[in-house]
Formats: structure tokens, sequence, C-alpha cells
């Protein structure tokens, strides 16, 4: 298999499709040619030569003939061959017999005048240019390899199976462009029930001679046979290509394509089809346009759906059953055009529609109403001419319309008219057909019953359309949801709100999953002073593993929690009203909680089952591979969210949340839902919100008493903005009571980078001072006074520090501390106020001398 063309060799080892093969066949082939352009234009230019010179190429051509060789000394059949192989010679120039021909006659003509020699050069010309022009499919199997063909064939027929198989391998190998030993390859692996490889060495076959529609056809039924729809519809596509106007092969497409799921593909097929029906197979092009405006219309593509079924009216009136008319109606009306409607019922149903004149305008409405004729018939004809007398709202105060349906119109039909005067405010008619409608059982016509009761809803007639309704829900098939939320909106509408809530009540019962009609019934329910079942209306729907998995579920639950909420917090249930807006933030944030180890549990520890934030551990958080199934559902549910609500609509939720958990002094959850909405990245990456966030973290770990918490903020804060003295301030009160002294290090790196801050110098000294460093604070101290000297409160820092080092037990110059610290008040004058205040410090802490206080009091 050394000579096969690499794509051949995979696809008959099965790497490669069928399609795949040809697609790396025509590419390799496009190459080919690519590079023999140039000598087959040479080839031509010799064709086309004048006939001077061709009488001496023929004579040449018949010489080289006859000695068997070409004017390379290549023998003919070898080139022959080795041209097939290269693909060069796709359409020869003459069999063996024409050339026979050609020679006897030119033995005949041996002494032509030049007017016949003229008159034959034009005819040949005209001929070849014919000849080259015209696609005639010939083999490709070279004459040489032709009785190694018929060789293997016989060996075939006389059972000698892998000696044939073995010939037409050696024959593909030196003529890979031959169909003829696929195809007996193709009837060897059959005969020996390998049907998958016999498939594909017809495929190839039929490849190779693409122009035989009847092979193609034959191996779309092979693969259907193997459950292979997509090759069968390749097949078919390729028999298509040498028959298009084949009306079988379209349709087995179109309903193969039915099958694939590809809808569009297979109406554009039988839309070909529509189109090559000729005018006598007109049953066949309705029966076909029905069934493609029923499959458009069940595909919500209307639009189609009426286009096929105007162009069946159109082409074949005189077949149009009422059947059709019902079609046609019905698609008009769901497109909302009911006069198109309303003219194909009146002219092919027979139904006639008549002005009378009023007394008012006699004269004038006899001239518009002459032209109504009273047979059927004629009604037909003429309506057909000229437009309907359909009233309008101007006119209905001087014109009466009667309408005149003749016996064997269906039901249907008529109910559809009734929807279209209706729609359009022709009222007066009504009344009759109202009495026919009603006759009939609404067991049997309750879907007909809905459709003039949803026709009265859409024009505002409430009370035309509540004993329709109430017929309806009374029956026992028709007693349905929609049914009675109709009948609900109906009673609603003319103020019935009583009726209305039982209406709204019932549908809740016969589907609890209808959003709108648990949101009606809250509302009335409200309206009557019924709070407790407006909550009772609103409760969830799903379960939250449900929410977990299903967005539409989602998206339901969190309208329904928007409207609870807002009932809770106007009947003033701050309990229940946190419960709906912590469900609503945990759908949001469910994901940023598991990072942030924060759970929402159920619990009744204030007496009342209530919803509570609680921190867990890291061990209680789900596995990896459940956390990542979580995160890709948690990302559908989160676009289903926020097509809800927008990014602003949390924002604010999360805000009332917030509040409403700092006024029921449930600061602790206050943290843990900031914490987690600080894990959200919608609200991370937005530096104003991330602000605030941490703004909110602080207040409500502080309000906790959570001073480590509280730190871990300020110190983030107070590093932003160094010179803001109310972070300071902050800072101070939240370290005064943390009992914590890792402070101590973090003011004395961000005093390294910012030295002339003054109140990282005074907290830095304090830090020292508590710490016993007292010289550190002295230090610290004096830098402050220098920056600020008009402050007393670093004066009595600097005392206070003088006493301290003063109060040491060893200390070497005691006396010479105590005359410092004395000069320092007196150089800064100092009031004997706060010295005495230090010596009464000093005296509760046994640490003073008796000198020093007399000192001090004689001053």
């Amino acid at each position: 298999m050394s000579g096969f063309s690499p794509e051949l060799i995979d696809y008959l080892e099965g790497k490669i499709s069928f399609e795949e093969f040809e697609r790396r066949r025509e590419e390799r082939k496009s190459r080919e040619k690519d590079g023999e352009n140039a000598s087959a234009e040479e080839n031509t230019e010799d064709a086309e030569a004048p006939s001077s010179s061709r009488k001496a190429s023929g004579k040449s051509q018949s010489q080289d003939e006859t000695d068997g060789e070409t004017s390379d000394g290549v023998s003919k059949s070898v080139h022959r061959v080795f041209a097939s192989m290269l693909g060069e010679n796709e359409e020869e120039e003459e069999d063996e017999e024409e050339e026979e021909e050609e020679e006897e006659e030119e033995e005949t003509t041996e002494q032509p005048t030049a007017g016949d020699v003229f008159v034959l050069e034009m005819v040949l010309n005209r001929e070849t240019k014919k000849m080259m022009k015209e696609k005639r499919p010939r083999s490709k199997l070279p004459r040489a390899l032709r009785g190694l063909m018929g060789e293997a064939n016989i060996r075939f027929a006389r059972g000698e199976r892998e000696e044939a198989i073995l010939m037409c391998m050696e024959i593909i190998r030196q003529a890979p462009l031959a169909h003829e030993p696929f195809s007996t390859l193709a009837m060897i692996y059959e005969d020996q029930g390998d049907m998958e490889k016999s498939l594909q060495f017809e495929l190839i076959a039929a490849h190779l001679n693409p122009s035989d529609t009847e092979e193609w056809v034959r191996l779309a039924e092979m693969s259907l046979e193997q459950d292979n729809i997509k090759q069968a519809v390749f097949c078919y596509t390729k028999a298509l290509k040498y028959d298009a106007s084949n009306v079988r092969y379209l349709w087995e497409r179109s309903s193969l394509y039915e099958q694939l799921g590809e809808h569009k593909m297979a109406m554009d097929g039988y839309r070909r089809i529509l189109n090559l029906l000729s005018p006598s197979d007109g049953e066949r092009f309705m029966q076909l346009a029905r069934d493609m405006a029923k499959s458009y219309y069940e595909a919500n593509d209307v639009t189609s759906a009426i286009e096929i079924i105007e162009e069946a009216f159109t082409k074949h009136q005189s077949l149009v059953s009422m059947e059709d008319v019902n079609i046609a109606a019905e698609l008009y009306i769901s497109s909302k055009q009911y006069d198109k409607a309303l003219a194909v019922i009146t002219d092919f149903a027979g139904i006639v529609l008549e002005k009378k004149a009023s007394e008012k305008s006699a004269t004038e409405e006899k001239k518009d109403t002459g032209a109504v004729v009273e047979t059927q018939e004629n009604q037909e004809a003429e309506t057909k001419d000229q437009s309907h007398p359909v009233a309008e709202p101007s006119a209905a105060a001087v014109e009466k319309v009667s309408c005149c349906i003749p016996e064997g119109v269906p039901i249907d039909i008529t109910v559809k008219l009734m929807v279209c005067l209706v729609h359009l405010n022709i009222l007066e008619p009504l009344n009759p057909l109202l009495t026919t409608l009603v006759e009939q059982n609404p067991e049997e016509m309750g879907d007909l019953y809905l459709d003039v009761a949803e026709a009265f809803l859409d024009v505002g007639e409430y009370n035309s359309a509540l004993p329709l309704l109430s017929s309806l829900v009374c029956s026992e098939r028709y007693n349905l949801a929609v049914v009675w939320l109709r009948h609900a909106e109906c009673l609603k509408a003319l103020g019935h709100m009583e009726r209305a809530a039982e209406s709204y009540a019932k549908v809740v019962d016969l589907a609890p999953l209808h959003l709108d009609a648990r949101i009606s019934l809250s509302t009335l329910q409200q309206q009557l002073g019924r709070p407790e079942k407006a909550l009772e209306a609103l409760e969830p729907m799903y379960d939250p593993d449900t929410l977990a998995q299903d967005a539409n579920a989602a998206q339901q639950e969190l309208k329904l929690l928007l409207h609870r909420s807002t009932l809770l917090y106007s009947q003033g249930k701050m309990y229940g009203y946190i419960d709906t807006l912590l469900t609503m933030l945990a759908m949001l944030l469910k994901v940023a909680m598991s990072r942030a180890q924060v759970c929402l549990i159920s619990s009744s520890k204030s007496g009342e089952r209530h919803l509570y934030l609680i921190k867990v551990s890291r061990d209680k958080i789900s596995d990896n591979d459940d956390q990542e199934t979580a995160n890709c559902d948690a990302k559908a549910i989160f676009a289903v969210l926020t097509s809800v609500l927008t990014k602003d609509d949390w924002w604010n939720l999360l805000l009332k949340a917030i509040y409403s958990l700092c006024d029921l002094s449930r600061y602790k959850e206050a943290e843990l839902l900031v914490d987690s909405s600080l894990e959200y990245y919608s609200f991370y990456d937005d530096r104003q919100k991330r602000k605030e966030l941490e703004y909110f973290g602080l207040s409500a770990a502080i309000l906790d008493k959570n001073f480590r918490k509280a730190y871990n903020y300020i110190r983030i804060m107070v590093m932003e903005n160094v010179n803001k003295p109310q972070l300071w301030n902050i800072f101070n009160q939240v370290t005064m009571q943390s009992q914590d002294v890792r402070h101590h290090r973090f003011c004395l790196r961000l005093m390294l980078k910012n030295p002339d801050n003054h109140a990282l110098c005074v907290l830095n000294g304090h830090n020292a001072f508590v710490s016993g460093s007292f010289k550190h604070a002295l230090g610290q101290y004096v830098q402050a006074f220098r920056a600020n000297p008009d402050e007393p409160l670093y004066s009595l820092c600097i005392g206070l520090t003088f006493i301290h080092m003063a109060s040491q037990k060893y200390v070497l110059k005691r006396h010479a501390l105590l005359v410092q610290h004395q000069t320092d008040l007196e150089s800064r004058r100092v009031c004997n106020t706060p010295s005495r205040y230090i010596c009464d410090i000093l005296q509760m802490r046994n640490k003073a001398l008796p000198s020093l206080y007399s000192t001090a009091a004689y001053k």
C-alpha cells in the first residue's frame, strides 16, 4: 500500500471519517492542479493550433501511435498509466476506435482541395472545443490495467477472494483514481459479511465516480442500516448535486434533517420541494404546505408559517379546505393580524358579513350594501375582488353589522370569527354567536370557551368574559390553574376582591410554583386586612437544594422574597424581614460565604425559628469536588440573579441588612456579613464600596467589643490616612481596649515611613512610657513639644517621665533628675496645679520623697 495516498490509508484504517477523507483529497488535488497549470495551458494552445500545423501534428501522432512510443521514447501504455496516476488525463482525447476511424478518414481523403481542408479544419475545431467543454463520465482506469481488473472480477466470481483482493490493491496502488477496484473490493467484503468495510470502499468508489446518483442513494440506505444518519444526509447531498430536481431525494434528506434536529435545513429542503412540484400536484402541495406550517408554528416561527400558507392559498385556491382555513386563521390570530384572519374566514368559509343601514343614513348605506350578494357562491366570488365590510369605530354608531354563517362550518372557525370580531370591535353580531357557543358542552369545547373569554379580556369586556370563565371553572375537565387565573383576573378587574382572592387561592393550590398568582393573592389579602394570610401566600416555593442547582428556580424565589421582605417591613416584623434579607444575600454570596467560613443556619434560640449567621471551621466546609460543582452552579445562578437585581440594588439590599442587624444588636452577625461581602469580588473590586464595607466592619467590631478584629480594620485605615486625627483617636481607643501590645512595633515601623507625623510621635512616646523605656519616651515627648510648644499635655508628659525616672530603684543621679524636672517646670511656666497633681500621683504610688512634696508646696 506504499502507493496509496495518505488520506486513503487513514480512511481505510478507520482513523478519519469519509468527510475528512474527501476534504483532504480535495486539498491535495488542488495543490497538484496548481503545479500543473502551466503544462495544461501549453497543451490547450497546442490543441487549438492552426490547421496547417494540425495536419503535420496529425501525421506525427499517427506515426507515434503506429510505433507504440511517445516522442520521448516511452511506451504509450506506460505513459497513459503514469498520466492516470497523476490525474492528468481526466478526459482522454479519443478511444482506440475513434483513432482508427480518424486514420481511415485520413486515408480516404488523400488529395483534398483547399476549400475542403478549410471546412474540415473548422469542423474539427468546433468538435474539439465541444468535446473539451463536455464532462463525460469516463473511466480513469488505464488500458494497461483493464485486463488485470477483469481478472480480479473473474477471481471474485470463482470464489478466490484473497487473490481478487490482492489484484485490486495492486490496481489501486498504480491507479488510485479509478473507482472499479474499490467497487470490486466493496462487493468482496459485502460477500464476506463485513458491511462496515464494504460501505467504506463503496463510499470511496462513489467519491471517485460522483455522477452516479443511484450509487449515492444506495450508500445512503446502507448508512441508515448502520444508524449513521449524518453519513446518509451526506450521501443524499451528493446525489442531489447531480440530480437537484429529484423530489424523492429532497424529501428523504429533509426527513433525516428532522431526525437530527436541524429544523431550518429540513424546512429549506421542503421549500425546494414546493418549488419543484408541478401545478398538477396540488393535493401534494397543499398537504406539504399544511405540514410545514404546523412545523413552523411549533418552532415559534409564525412568519414563515404564514408565508407558506399564503403561497398555498395563492397557487391552489380551489383546493383550500376547512382545515387550511382553520390553520391560516390561527396563524393570523397568533400574530395579531385579525383583519387578515377575518378576510380568510369570509373568503373561504362562506361566512357573510353585511352592513345594515340605520334610519339616519338609509339612502347612503343602500349604495354601500347594494353589492352584497344573497347567495353563498356569489358572495365568495365577490369577496375576492372587493374589500370586506368591516365596521370602523367611528361608523359603529351609524352602521349595524350582521353575520350569516352557512351550515357545515366547523365550530372552530366560528370561534375564530368571534375572536376576530371582538378584537376589531365589531360587537353587534356576537350575541347570536355567543348563544351558539354556550349551547356547546364546556366539557368538550372548553378550549373554545377559553379563546373567546381571553379575547374579551384583552379588549376589556370583563362582563362578557365572566360567564364563559365561570362555566369553565365549574367543569371537571377544564378546572385548571390557567382557567382559574383568568377567572381571578376578571373578578379583580370587576372589583369583586373577595371572590378574586378565592380564585387566586385556587390557582396557588393547583399550581404552587406560580409566582404571579402568589403575589396577586398576597396583595389582595393585604388589601382585605389579612396580613397573616398575605404572608402565608408568599411562603418559599423551593427547598435549598433546588435553589442551589436550578437557576430559574432561584430567579423565581428571589422575586418572591423581594415582595415578602417589603411586606414584612411594612408590618414591622424585623426578625422576619432580616430572615428574607439574609436568604437573598446568601443566594448571591454563596461562594463568598464559603471562602469567609460563614454559614446561614436556622435556630429557635430566641423562642421563634429564625435565620442566623455563624462562623464555622474549615473542616465543615464541603470538599473540593463538591465546592467546584457548587461554584459552577453558582456562576449560572449569579447570572440569573444579577438579571433580576442590578449591582446597586444588591448593594442597597446589603446595607439594609447591616443596618437591621445593628438595630437588633446582632453585631456579630453584622461582622460576618461584612466579611462575606468583602470576599465577593464585585463589591471588593469597587474601591468606594470596599472602603464603606471596611468602616461598617470596624463599627460592628467595636460595638461587638471585638477589639482584636477592630484593630485589623483600623490598622489598614491609618496606614492609608496617616494625617487623619479621627482615625488616630479610634486607633488609640481600640488599642486601649484590646489589651494587646502588637501595635507598638506597628507604630515604630510607621514612624520610620512618616517621621514628621505628630500623632505617631506622641503614641510612640506613650508606648515607650508604658513599657518602661522612659528615655525613649522622653525623646518622643520632647520632639512633640518642639513641634507644638503651646500644648500643655506634652509638658505634663515630660514631667511625668522625669518623676518616673527619679522614682526608679536604681538611679545614679536622682537629685539631678528632680532638679531638671523642677527647672523644666519653671522654664515652661507651668502653674503649681499640675505639680501638685503629679505629687498626689507619686504619693499614691508611695514612691515620692517627702522633700519633693514640701518643695513643690513651697513653690
